[in-house]
């Protein structure tokens, strides 16, 4: 091939200079058939850029004019086809021709090219050509600072090149510039113009790297602050996960937060409290201790049932089924509960009296309210107020302190999730007072339909609206405030008759125990004639919880006979209750076995119910002094005292001889001595036991009284009749002597009660002496002469003897 054809090889994206060793990629066939060709002979190649980079096949008019004769290093061909190859500049030359031909391996372009020589330039040495170097290595020198894609040592290289020309050229292969600026540059002949060129192109790169160098020095600084964080609240979840403490998403947390504050029908006040919490939240550190009291106090509030309501049922009839079926007896508060019901079917609202079951314990007031919830379509959640001593308790903490909760009141009605349920106040008579506050006190806003529509909780420090929640309190007995007492409606629940603890038996307790032991139909049968005596033998109570234990007892002993395979089922009798339910533990009966000289059966009201009560009474030498046994009150002391003052002055009138008082003391005593005793309603027993001591006539085994006397011998009304009519009953006594004023409340008890009983209303103290003592009494005449007679003889005062 003549020396002015060389293989063309076609450029894209990039100009050679002289003296460069550059490495290229060529995949284009003609372009590989070159690159054979040149590999043929001297190795020589012509380098020339393409105008338009995208052009697969150029033309003439495709190519620049000047290129660069250069020698191919190195060839190496890829698995993929393309060739790799390393080339070196060697001199500048001038396109003239282009022509096809076709190679050893295809076609390929050959170009006719002009060698530009380099002797032709003139003036390299001049000064001004020095000083341009110069300033074009110094400023080469800041480009490399800047320009990342340099080494740093690439300015100092520069230092040892003195031509002009190889200069110009080695700077201008490192710039950044575009392809057709580094063009300009390689067909720029003149040495001295190339080196102005590079300086200018050098000018405007500096500009543009430092403006770079300002935003990626910004943009460092920033991604540094942003991956600092992210690295440390990556740390920060890492250390909350590994203690429990979450994922520490507080943006998600804070956008729960919201979209809850949204969605709740709040009131226009807690929802701009929500709102000013939230708020203060955001502006807080996750982990800081206020954060964390904002958060608890968010939960609370959002968790509370704004304008969420049970629909309450409105079926008279159908509720009183549920209370019939819950329950045995109770007529008088079904009666109050279907009376609330049927008020609110007719109003749709009632802001009604509290009520307030007052009984023994174990006569049904805890279900009785589980019962009245499910009778009226709401929620129902019980509080017990057994101990509770601190106001905080039902109002909570504020949030000043730390650990501060709501009380219970917010707490319950949080767990509901209704704003209407059925709320028990259990044992409401056992709160306690101490130096913390009376937490009676506090549950009277609560208990007040007037006031309970605003309702404060210290902790939320809002109005929360409770009147369409129902109270229902319990208690045992009516020892409370008489505020607390005025705001409720007492309804008392006496305790059950024996045919009331058999139905009640038979009803619920033996189907509960039988289901809770496992014993199938057929193993276990307790005989009504079995049960009543086990109510009569082994039970004393107004409630039903000892006989619920006795028939549990029973059912224990009759799976193990059944499991030690003794029998298939058990009968239990009467003949056989002593095998299964062991020694009898009460009499049933008459207290006494026979009539006695001083011993009256009285009847006492206690917080478990009616009970009987024995009075003794015997005469002892002395001088007529009285003295009374048994752990006794007050109040019964001053009864004893009245009784004993009435008999002396009414002796006559009952055949005793006033002088015995001058002979005899009498002593009065009420057994169980442990068990305190007090109250005016044993009077008129204690009136017969003294009558009957000082003139030798018994009492009736059979007969029980009750009922305050007075100096007068008047008898006066007693309350808790129906509990000491049952106890009476349940005592086996066959009459009972009750106050005449006491005669209208024979109206609610029992008919099975009054048939059991012979219940005589009396209203003075002969009228009781007349029916307790078994023979009449015989009155004396007792004289002026008779009262001298009968007193001790004086005895005289010693003289006085002078000294």
């Amino acid at each position: 091939m003549p020396l002015n054809l060389l293989p063309l090889l076609p450029l894209r994206d990039i100009v050679v200079f002289p003296g460069m060793v550059v490495p290229l990629f060529v995949g284009r066939e003609k372009s590989v058939a070159a690159l054979e060709a040149a590999m043929a002979g001297e190795k020589d190649i012509f380098l020339l850029a393409q105008l338009d980079p995208s052009c697969d096949d150029p033309e003439r008019d495709d190519l620049y004019d000047t290129g660069v004769i250069a020698s191919v290093l190195q060839l190496l061909k890829l698995p993929d086809g393309t060739v790799r190859v390393l080339v070196e500049g060697q001199e500048r030359a001038r396109l003239t021709g282009l022509q096809a031909e076709q190679g050893a391996e295809g076609e390929m372009l050959v170009a006719d090219v002009e060698r530009i020589d380099a002797d032709t330039v003139e003036g390299s040495e001049s000064t001004e050509v020095a000083a341009m170097m110069r300033s074009v290595v110094e400023q080469f020198g800041e480009y490399a600072k800047l320009n990342k894609k340099l080494s740093q040592d690439a300015g100092e290289q520069l230092g040892d090149i003195e031509d002009a020309a190889r200069l110009a050229d080695t700077v201008a292969a490192q710039l950044s510039a575009k392809v057709a600026d580094k063009q300009a540059v390689l067909s720029e002949p003149d040495p001295l113009k190339r080196l102005e060129m590079v300086y200018s192109f050098m000018e405007g790169e500096l500009g543009v790297l430092q403006v770079e160098r300002k935003i990626r020095g910004r943009v460092k600084r920033q991604m540094e602050k942003t991956q600092r964080e992210y690295y440390l609240n990556e740390q920060l979840k890492a250390i909350q996960s590994e203690l429990g403490g979450g994922d520490g998403e507080e943006a998600n947390e804070i956008q729960e937060l919201q979209d809850k504050i949204e969605k709740t029908r709040l009131t226009k006040e807690a929802r701009e409290k929500a709102t000013a919490e939230l708020k203060k939240l955001k502006s807080m550190q996750p982990m800081s201790a206020e954060a964390t009291v904002i958060r608890n106090y968010l939960d609370v509030l959002l968790g509370l049932p704004w304008g969420k309501k049970s629909k309450l049922k409105r079926d008279i009839s159908e509720a009183q089924g549920v209370l019939d079926a819950d329950h045995y007896a109770l007529d008088k508060v079904k009666d109050r509960i279907v009376e609330y019901l049927a008020v609110q079917a007719r109003t749709n609202k009632l802001k009604g009296p509290i009520l307030c079951l007052v009984g023994p314990p174990g006569v049904g007031k805890t279900s009785l309210g589980k019962s009245i919830a499910k009778a009226t379509g709401r929620e129902f959640i019980r509080q017990s107020l057994g101990g509770v001593r601190d106001e905080a308790e039902i109002r909570g903490h504020r949030r000043t302190y730390i650990g501060s909760l709501p009380g219970k009141i917010v707490t319950n009605l949080r767990k509901a999730g209704k704003s209407n349920p059925l709320f028990l106040l259990d044992e409401i008579d056992k709160l306690g007072q101490d130096f913390r506050g009376d937490p009676a006190s506090a549950l009277l806003e609560v208990l007040d339909p007037e006031q309970n529509a605003k309702f404060q909780d210290h902790y939320l420090e809002l109005d929360i609206d409770l009147s369409d929640v129902m109270f229902v309190c319990t208690a045992n007995s009516l020892n409370l405030p008489q505020p607390l007492l005025d705001r409720m409606e007492i309804i008392r629940l006496e305790g059950y008759t024996e045919d009331e603890k058999v139905e009640i038996a038979e009803r619920h307790l033996i189907r509960k125990q039988v289901e809770a032991h496992g014993l199938k139909k057929g193993e276990f049968t307790l005989t009504q004639d079995g049960l009543r005596d086990l109510i009569r033998y082994y039970t004393r109570e107004a409630g039903v919880r000892t006989l619920e234990r006795e028939i549990a007892r029973l059912a224990r002993k009759s799976l193990r006979q059944i499991l030690e395979g003794k029998t298939k089922g058990v009968v239990i009798t009467p003949e056989n209750l002593a095998e299964f339910a062991g020694v009898r533990k009460f009499r049933h009966g008459v207290g006494e076995e026979e009539h006695q000289v001083g011993a009256v059966t009285g009847l006492a009201w206690t917080e478990v119910g009616g009970e009987l009560l024995t009075i003794e009474s015997v005469t002892v030498p002395g001088k007529g002094a009285i003295k009374a046994t048994g752990k006794l009150g007050e109040v019964m002391n001053e009864s004893i005292q009245t009784a004993f003052s009435f008999v002396r002055a009414r002796s006559p009138a009952y055949g005793i001889k006033p002088s015995i008082f001058n002979k005899k003391d009498i002593h009065i005593h009420l057994p169980e001595g442990a068990v305190p005793k007090d109250g005016p309603s044993a009077g008129i027993g204690m009136v017969t036991s003294i009558v009957s001591t000082l003139s030798g006539v018994p009492v009736r085994k059979d007969i029980a009284m009750t009922g305050e006397v007075t100096l007068r011998g008047r008898v006066l009304p007693i309350g808790g009749l129906k509990e000491k009519l049952l106890a009476a009953l349940r005592g086996g006594i066959t009459t009972v002597l009750i106050p005449e004023e006491n005669r209208k409340d024979l109206a609610e008890i029992p008919e099975n009660v009054k048939q059991g009983l012979d219940i005589i209303p009396v209203s003075h103290v002969d009228e009781v002496l007349a029916k307790a003592l078994v023979e009449p009494l015989t009155a004396i005449e007792w004289t002026e002469a008779d009262e001298l007679a009968a007193a001790p003889p004086q005895t005289p005062a010693p003289s006085a003897t002078a000294h």
